[in-house]
Order: structure tokens, then C-alpha cells, then sequence
């Protein structure tokens, strides 16, 4: 066995310790009963604790030292760069701060579940304050040039920065907040009672899986559906893909839109290519590219008139009340209301941006010591305020709603809207195949798939974000596909005079 295959050997050996971790927490938020959350924590950290010690221990050091001074293929020499990035970060964090971190990143989900559940933000705030502790002594350990936000934001974006993100954000709101102004001014006529019409929580699980299996690929043999507080997806190979939702019977989007939403991370993760398997490689190269299938899959196909205008029939079928005295385009129409709203994951496309602006900015004070995380929830409304014209009427709809600060997840936030970008920069490249623009168009997305199969999902990690956009649109990610997207969408749907 050369040293090359020990080298793998140690790979293989820290993604399954990684795969158990995860199958761990995707239990805690399915199936797990609420008194296993103490000893599932200390379970968690354990695991944490030996991947990471596997993985930075002295002897993976001298296999990547010795595997970098060969000759390799293309394969394994992607392979080696990226254990050897991971490698350089991760041999920062003392294997104590690791498990001390997932300690505290179990402890303070739970907290957050309950505090959600109760509206009690000051019962979570201690857990809060901790998580960014932490995450400031990450960012010290890891080393930054600019701002502790980019060793963060590292993790999600790789190379990405708070400055350059302020600036895309900041042109992205210059040029879609007049937008929002504009469709709030004209209101419409749609009747948007078809989208609270009762619909057992039974009937959106069959229609959400069948369409996400008869438009998207997905399938039973590799994947399964199950129901969370905060739908997500995770796996543990890309033959064993998990996704969640939740269900509303009063708003059937909730389900439908995010099952199509955690399909599009699915079918990233299956399409990896197996030459990556067992390895740092074999997932997606970031959070950014992530997003931009599955808020592809969510809004640039699954709220398309192409889309209803094929598939519902089967809503007909399947939920004949709900689709009663109502036609394909009414509901198009109803799925694609603009209206500010509390909840970033029903947001309509664009109002979304904000939500994640807005996250961004706390984020940021936060890090920098200029909030305290006591004024959070008044800091939070006042910007809803600002870039919504509403306020939360409880910490629950408001500062509490998301999972990702509970998690430790301080810098993911972005990586939304870069996806949103990168989704219609994607897309647009994508129809420049007369094939696969007659099939998006016809809502019959076989052609698509493939297409980013072969230009993003194969390549994994192997390339960065930068590389793999370039590489597939010719052009570094930027706003300009993105926002005469939504002036061309909205402007129609709303009878607005083209911008």
C-alpha cells in the first residue's frame, strides 16, 4: 500500500466518523425523544472530537507532505488540495475547542426549540452570547486580514469576504428596493385564498414528493422525506440524501416549496461524482453554489408559469378541493405574490434579499462588539422596519425564527443571496442550449439536470466557487442576470411599466 492509499485510507476513515455525526443530528431533529438532547450532546462532541484529531493529527501531515511531492492525477491531486486546505485550518482549532464548540452548539439548539416555542428570547440569549464568543475565538485561532467575519464566512464561501459581500449587497438593494416600492404601490386583483384553502398535511407530502420525483429526479432508493421544526437537508453519502419540511394546512407552500427547495441540495449532492467518494471532495464546493440549485429548483422552475401549467393537473388530481374554481395561471399568479412578510424561508423572491441583508448586518455589529445581544430583538424589528415596513409582533416571527445562529452557523446567511445570483446566472447559460431552453419552457427539466450534472455537480469540491462559476458561465459571479430576472417576472405578473 503506497502512502497515497494510507492517505485515503485516513480520509475515508474522518468522512465516516463525519457521516455519523450528521446521522446523529439528523435524528435529534426528527426522531429523537427530547430527554436524549444531554447525552446526544456529549455524544456529538466525542464524535466531533475524533474526526478532528484524526484528521490533524501529525501523521496526515507527513501523507500530505509526501503526496504532494509526487506526481498525481487529476483526481488525487484535487483530493490533496483540498485535505490540505481543510488541513491548514483545521490544525488551528485545539481539538478541545472543537468539542467545546459542538457542546455548545447542541446546548443551545435545544434552547433555541424551546424559546421558539415559548416566544422567550431572554431565555436564549445567554446561549446566543456564547455561540458568538465562540465564534469571535474561531476567527482568532483561524487568522483574518480584514475582519473576523471572513474566517467565517470562510467555512461557507471559501474566499469570500464581509467587504466585497457589503458591496454586492448594496448594489443588489439599490437596484431591487425600488422594485418592492413599485409592486407594493400597485397592488392587484389575485385571489391568494387558493394558497390557505384546507390541504391535509398527507396530500402535500404526495404531491411535493411526486412532482419532486417526476420534475426533479429525485427517488426513494436514494433519499427520504421526513418532517422538522426548520426543513433542511443533509446525507451521509450521495446514495443516502435526507431532506425535511414542515407542514401548514392552511398554507400549503410551506411543504411543497421547501420539499423542491431541500430537493435542489439533494440532487447537487447526488450528482458529485463518485471519484470523490469518502473524501473532502465529495460535497458541494460552497453554500453559495449550494443555494443556487436549490432556490433554482424552488423559484426559477418551481414558480414558473411553465411549471403549473404542466403539473397542475396533478394538484387537480390529488387535491381536487384546493384546486377547485381556479386554473394553472391564477395560481402561478398566487405563488408569486410580492408582499413583505416576517418569515424569511415563505418570502417571495423579491422581498427575500432583504431578510438576508439584514442578517448580514447584525451579524457583523455582533462580531464587532457595536450590539449586544440583549438589543437584538429591538435592533432586528427596526431593520424589518426599514427594509420591509413591518414589524414583528413576537421574538418567535422576529429574531428567533431562524435555526442557523442556534447551530453556530455565524456567516452562512450570504450565501443565500449569492446563490440567488448564481441560480439565473446558471440558468441563463444553461438556455443558450436551444434543447434545454425548449425544455424549461415546456417544464421538462431532464435536459437541465443533466446539463448541471456535467457543468456543476460532478466536480464537488475540486474546484472553488469562483472556478466553478467561471467554468460553467464564462463569467465571474454578478447581479446583472439576476435582477432583470425579477424586473422582467415581476413587472409582467404586476403590469408594471419595463425598467
Amino acid at each position: 500500500m503506497t502512502q497515497l492509499d494510507d492517505l485515503k485510507t485516513l480520509l475515508g476513515q474522518v468522512s465516516d466518523l463525519s457521516a455519523a455525526a450528521s446521522l446523529m443530528s439528523w435524528d435529534q431533529e426528527t426522531y429523537m425523544p427530547p430527554e436524549a438532547a444531554r447525552v446526544r450532546s456529549l455524544q456529538m462532541a466525542t464524535l466531533a472530537g475524533l474526526s478532528h484529531e484524526t484528521f490533524t493529527n501529525e501523521r496526515t501531515g507527513q501523507l500530505l507532505d509526501a503526496a504532494e511531492r509526487n506526481t498525481l492525477s487529476d483526481t488525487d491531486a484535487a483530493i490533496v488540495r483540498v485535505a490540505r486546505r481543510d488541513y491548514t485550518k483545521a490544525t488551528k482549532l485545539p481539538t478541545s475547542f472543537v468539542e467545546e464548540l459542538t457542546r455548545a452548539q447542541n446546548e443551545a439548539h435545544h434552547a433555541w426549540i424551546e424559546a421558539r416555542k415559548t416566544d422567550s428570547f431572554n431565555t436564549f440569549a445567554p446561549y446566543l452570547e456564547r455561540m458568538f464568543d465562540l465564534a469571535r475565538r474561531q476567527a482568532d485561532l483561524v487568522g483574518f486580514d480584514a475582519h473576523p467575519y471572513d474566517a467565517l464566512i470562510d467555512d461557507y464561501e471559501p474566499g469570500a469576504r464581509a467587504e466585497h459581500i457589503r458591496s454586492v449587497f448594496a448594489d443588489l438593494r439599490d437596484r431591487t428596493l425600488p422594485l418592492l416600492r413599485r409592486i407594493t404601490a400597485a397592488g392587484d386583483a389575485t385571489d391568494y385564498g387558493v394558497l390557505s384553502r384546507p390541504f391535509p398535511a398527507e396530500a402535500q407530502r404526495n404531491i411535493a414528493l411526486r412532482l419532486a420525483e417526476e420534475a426533479f429526479g429525485l427517488k426513494p432508493a436514494f433519499s427520504r422525506l421526513d418532517v422538522s421544526a426548520h426543513p433542511f437537508q443533509t446525507n451521509f453519502s450521495r446514495s443516502d440524501l435526507r431532506i425535511t419540511t414542515r407542514f401548514d394546512e392552511t398554507y400549503f407552500p410551506t411543504s411543497l416549496y421547501g420539499v423542491w427547495h431541500e430537493t435542489g441540495h439533494a440532487m447537487y449532492e447526488r450528482g458529485v461524482g463518485e471519484r470523490w467518494e469518502r473524501t473532502p471532495v465529495s460535497r458541494g464546493a460552497s453554500l453559495g453554489v449550494h443555494e443556487s440549485q436549490s432556490r433554482m429548483f424552488e423559484n426559477l422552475l418551481g414558480r414558473s408559469r411553465a411549471f403549473w401549467q404542466r403539473y397542475f393537473p396533478t394538484l387537480q388530481a390529488i387535491a381536487p378541493d384546493v384546486a377547485a374554481g381556479v386554473d394553472a395561471e391564477a395560481l402561478y399568479r398566487a405563488v408569486n405574490r410580492v408582499q413583505p412578510s416576517l418569515i424569511r424561508v415563505e418570502a417571495d423572491e423579491v422581498t427575500y434579499n432583504f431578510h438576508i441583508m439584514l442578517r448580514f448586518e447584525l451579524e457583523l455589529a455582533l462580531l464587532e462588539g457595536t450590539l449586544k445581544v440583549a438589543d437584538l430583538p429591538e435592533a432586528w424589528n427596526a431593520k424589518m422596519g426599514e427594509y420591509l415596513g413591518i414589524t414583528p409582533p413576537n421574538d418567535a416571527d422576529g429574531v428567533l425564527q431562524d435555526v442557523h445562529w442556534s447551530a453556530g452557523l455565524i456567516g452562512y446567511f450570504p450565501t443565500y443571496t449569492l446563490g440567488n445570483l448564481l441560480s439565473v446566472q446558471l440558468l441563463n447559460t444553461a438556455r443558450q442550449d436551444a434543447q434545454i431552453a425548449a425544455g424549461v419552457d415546456r417544464a421538462e427539466y431532464g435536459p437541465l439536470l443533466a446539463w448541471l450534472a456535467e457543468h456543476v455537480h460532478q466536480y464537488g469540491r475540486s474546484l472553488t466557487p469562483s472556478e466553478l462559476t467561471v467554468r460553467a458561465t464564462g463569467r465571474e459571479l454578478q447581479a446583472d442576470d439576476y435582477v432583470a430576472y425579477l424586473h422582467a417576472k415581476y413587472e409582467d405578473i404586476y403590469g408594471l411599466k419595463p425598467e
